[in-house]
């Protein structure tokens, strides 16, 4: 296989097992074949949005070598306060750009939806139903579109909700433009667009990969391009920090879509998150808090209705606060019942979404017409869908409470009904999704929606859900689940009315609950933003019953969503978990390839024709004799750094030793920051000479003196969990006796993948670990027992 046409990025990495061939008799006698040479085929793409890129590692491990440590050893006390000054500050900045992006967000699809509605109510008023259609089609074609092209032609990496993306950027993977401006720019305007289409999605989804971006740009030190950037701003140019940044601004991005700062912590903790400590969860709970108090002060500017059809400014807040709340041993049956209903639902919602995702991505990968093509289809459908459906409902005249003018509020739309009188239908579907959440949570209105309803918008929610995921646009799925569930909720009240007396508004409440446990399988940070949402604190023994419940009942199925995702897009993440295999093999029964070293010096031919050769990003370094008495590991070398050697041009004439200070006078520790978005030196950008070919480097200076090592003979369930806990990119092999060669191979994230090992060792297929799942023949099976038991004892 020639390498030299693979995308040179971790995704290649240390797995590539075949090399150019190799004229350099020294070269060749220093490529050390492995016990196992065959190859590692699992894939080094991934999905990234909508669009298939070449994936990376990060690096998460701290470099230490001569010139980095003498620059740590010249910091003093102003460096070091400077740096925790400036932490916090960009968690304090993170905290006010990511609540204004959420407030503008909600503001813009208040707007931009409240006007396509007040021009569908007038053009049903004056019974003009064939141009209301028109209208409210055309309307919504046009504005999905334009999130759809954007996202196409402008940032592909924007498609989605981004969650996937930022949880496994979280893990150590990394891809191109995830995180960049001109993602920012168009996941907001995206967002916007696709929401106020009558799309059944969400925004708080696409507000985590948001304040992912916002977090991101901060820690990218500046752009030197524009000369926008300062020595201060570098002590962030690396991945560890960049990846407490994202972390906060990911938490941020949740706090800011629910007004929930507890509830985004815990989020960013429970599901995002694969590395955490105490430092960074005070950080987060900063950042967050600045989001609530940010939020309340520009909401505050809307409470004279200075911002048009946003109202007052309730952004997604529900209150449900009541004082009078209740409930009994009696009712816990029906809290259990909603746990169960929403497992079985959650667990077949996820399903059919995996195969619509499956279906649309072949449609999408055709190309850009066909992606457009396809988001055209589904937004006159669903309109088709969403404006008849309500002529089937009745029309029903205004509650009590509301006086007889119940059509002056958004709660109740008039529709093709007489005056004061309301649709029912059409008020949950003429209205926002946070509208209609907030119409289904409101207690009191036991008697303000018929079952038929409520049937007809659950099946239409849960259906319309499904049908609009993976349409190329960004957009989320948290509150379509939270509708679905309100919905179904509302439904079991109606249906179970005379054998309890919860409220059927906190009926819906539980029913969100259960869904979003049996879709996304969170708990802990669920039940905080559900409570945080609500306003009622009352409710929290029933929501903890009902997450544990549905979350039990779903995990018996399949795994959640995001998960499903994840490995639907290809992303190699690292699960908390070693399969039991993996206790069977050794980190030696994984390894494959020849492995790729260079000497302490080495000759700049050798390295020139190694980086074009491969695609790795790590090479260890060997010091022989006579620089040493026999053959012993003296590091690892990064790809990046030899590039930045190989364009500062640091040779050597000879064969020969070079003084540390020359090193440390033709660099500086700038030079081996990692960089931020955009175009990365490649080796074809560098231009060699054939003289300087044939001279010398000292690699010694520049070289990882302390990467991780472990014995060939460690278990890889033991390997795998040390390689995520820490974050590595390279684990390097060491032989267990010392009359062999002082490395004998490299870890990377893709040789962990189950895909790698079992494609090795397919023998072991049957060991893999399983969920206990309940398969289709046990179902069958327990049920014609079931009908069996039931007919002999009746």
């Amino acid at each position: 296989m020639d390498t030299s046409n693979l995308p040179h990025d971790d995704s290649v990495e240390e797995l590539l097992p075949q090399r150019s061939s190799l004229t350099d008799p020294l070269l060749q006698q220093r490529s050390i074949h492995l016990s196992r040479s065959s190859p590692n085929n699992t894939s080094q793409l991934a999905i990234i949005g909508s669009n298939l890129c070449p994936i990376e590692s990060l690096d998460y491990e701290l470099i230490e070598n001569d010139l980095l440590n003498q620059n740590w050893r010249s910091l003093g006390k102003v460096d070091k306060y400077r740096y925790i000054f400036l932490k916090w500050t960009f968690s304090l900045f993170i905290g006010i750009l990511v609540s204004a992006v959420g407030f503008f967000n909600n503001l813009a699809v208040e707007n931009i939806a409240g006007l396509k509605f007040f021009s569908l109510s007038k053009l049903m008023d004056a019974e003009r139903y064939w141009m209301a259609f028109g209208v409210f089609t055309g309307v919504n074609l046009l504005l999905l579109l334009s999130a759809s092209a954007i996202t196409t032609f402008i940032s592909p990496a924007a498609a989605g909700s981004g969650i996937p993306e930022v949880k496994a950027y979280l893990n150590g993977v990394d891809a191109p433009n995830i995180l960049t401006l001109k993602t920012l720019f168009v996941k907001i305007l995206g967002t916007i667009l696709s929401v106020s289409s009558s799309l059944h999605v969400g925004k708080a989804g696409p507000m985590v990969h948001i304040g992912a971006c916002i977090a991101s740009i901060f820690g990218q030190g500046g752009s030197q391009k524009y000369h926008l950037t300062c020595g201060w701003l570098r002590y962030f140019k690396n991945d560890r920090d960049r990846r407490d940044l994202v972390t906060i601004g990911a938490g941020a991005g949740i706090a800011a879509a629910f007004r929930a700062p507890v509830g985004g912590v815990l989020f960013a903790l429970e599901s995002l998150s694969s590395w955490w400590r105490s430092a960074l969860l005070w950080r987060s709970f900063f950042t967050t808090a600045v989001v609530a108090v940010v939020l309340r002060l520009l909401i505050d500017v809307c409470s004279s209705g200075q911002c048009g059809l946003f109202g007052k400014g309730g952004l997604i807040m529900y209150d449900v606060t009541n004082d009078t709340t209740t409930y009994h041993l009696a009712d816990l049956p029906v809290v259990i019942l909603l746990g169960v209903i929403g497992g079985v639902l959650g667990s077949l919602y996820n399903f059919l979404m995996l195969k619509v995702v499956r279906i649309y991505g072949y449609i999408n990968e055709k190309g850009r017409a066909h992606k457009l093509l396809l988001t055209s289809v589904v937004s006159i459908l669903i309109s088709c869908f969403l404006y008849w459906l309500p002529w089937i409902a009745s029309c029903r005249p205004c509650p009590s409470t509301s006086n007889g003018d119940c059509l002056s509020t958004n709660r109740f739309r008039q529709f093709q009904c007489p005056k004061n009188h309301y649709n029912d239908l059409a008020s949950l579907f003429f209205n926002t999704n946070d509208d209609a959440i907030r119409n289904l949570y409101v207690t009191g209105s036991n008697d303000f929606y018929q079952p038929i309803s409520m049937l007809l918008f659950f099946v239409s929610s849960y259906i319309l859900g499904i049908l609009s995921y993976g349409v190329v646009a960004p957009f989320g799925l948290f509150v379509p689940i939270i509708l679905t569930g309100a919905t179904y909720g509302r439904l079991v009240a109606i249906l179970l009315g005379s054998y309890t007396e919860l409220d059927h508004g906190l009926v819906a409440i539980l029913g969100s609950a259960s869904f979003l446990g049996g879709t996304m399988r969170m708990t802990v940070s669920v039940c905080v933003i559900i409570l945080e949402l609500t306003n009622n604190l009352l409710l929290l023994p029933l929501v903890m019953l009902v997450l544990l419940v549905s979350k039990s009942v779903a995990d018996s199925f399949t795994g959640n969503i995001y998960d499903m995702i994840l490995q639907l897009k290809g992303l190699p993440y690292l699960e908390g978990h070693a399969e039991p295999y993996m206790r069977q093999l050794t980190v030696s029964d994984v390894v494959s390839g020849p492995l790729h070293v260079f000497n302490g010096i080495e000759k700049v031919g050798n390295i020139v024709h190694t980086l074009r050769s491969t695609g790795h990003h790590g090479f260890p370094v060997i010091d022989e004799p006579p620089f040493s008495s026999s053959p012993v590991l003296y590091g690892l070398i990064l790809r990046a750094h030899l590039l930045v050697i190989l364009k500062k041009k640091a040779f050597l004439p000879t064969y020969s030793l070079s003084a540390n200070e020359s090193a440390y006078k033709r660099f500086v520790a700038g030079d081996f920051d990692k960089r931020g978005s955009g175009k990365h030196d490649t080796i074809d950008d560098i231009n060699i000479t054939p003289e300087e070919m044939e001279m010398f480097v000292d690699l010694h200076p520049f070289t990882n003196t302390s990467p991780y090592t472990v014995v060939e003979t460690m278990s890889l369930a033991k390997a795998l969990i040390l390689f995520r806990e820490v974050g590595l990119r390279h684990m390097l092999l060491v032989p267990k006796s010392s009359d062999r060669a002082p490395v004998v191979g490299i870890l990377t994230r893709h040789d962990f993948l189950p895909e790698h090992i079992l494609g090795l060792h397919p023998f072991l297929v049957s060991s893999r670990w399983k969920r206990l799942r309940w398969r289709r023949s046990t179902v069958s099976k327990c049920f014609r027992s079931f009908i069996m038991w039931m007919a002999h004892s009746s």
